[in-house]
């Protein structure tokens, strides 16, 4: 009976321990949706990625307003046009669907990458600004996903204040 009491005293003892060291411990928070949103090098990057992607988005939309035209133009006149015509006009418009959706696909798989690889850099130097402010605050650890954080360890706007000049 001895030994068991003993690991309960000393399971204790630790508890009471790392209880002790958590109570010194300085805690920092920072709201990684806001950082994303709100600071300069996340929205240079949003700029630079509508810029780049622009073009292929105008073409897209002047693809959908033919083939709406097409579509249109089989359903009202198809019932007066010769066979050969409808079909002509039908297949032409199967072709400009396929080759729409093929463009959607990848206009949507590169804007998927380019906005990772944006991501990535946004989100290295976000890192970089908020070890700097811990590191001014004296924090011991930052967190990012919170399901409650308390605005006194919030320090989300000193990240965004560091990275203001930061391009």
């Amino acid at each position: 009976m001895k030994p068991l009491f003993g690991k309960s005293i000393a399971t204790v003892a630790f508890s009471l321990f790392a209880l002790s060291a958590l109570a010194e411990t300085k805690i920092g928070f920072v709201n990684s949706e806001r950082i994303i949103k709100e600071a300069p090098p996340a929205i240079a990057a949003q700029k630079r990625l509508e810029k780049e992607f622009e073009p292929r988005d105008r073409e897209l939309k002047r693809m959908a307003e033919e083939l709406q035209r097409l579509q249109q133009e089989l359903d009202t006149k198809g019932g007066s046009m010769s066979d050969t015509e409808r079909q002509r006009k039908e297949r032409a418009y199967a072709d400009m669907s396929r080759e729409f959706q093929r463009k959607q696909r990848e206009f949507r798989e590169d804007l998927n990458q380019r906005r990772n690889e944006e991501l990535i850099q946004v989100l290295d130097i976000a890192n970089q600004a908020i070890k700097r402010v811990a590191e001014k605050r004296d924090l011991d650890i930052v967190f990012q996903e919170a399901v409650y954080a308390n605005p006194r360890i919030d320090i989300t706007d000193e990240v965004l204040k560091a990275l203001q000049n930061v391009r």
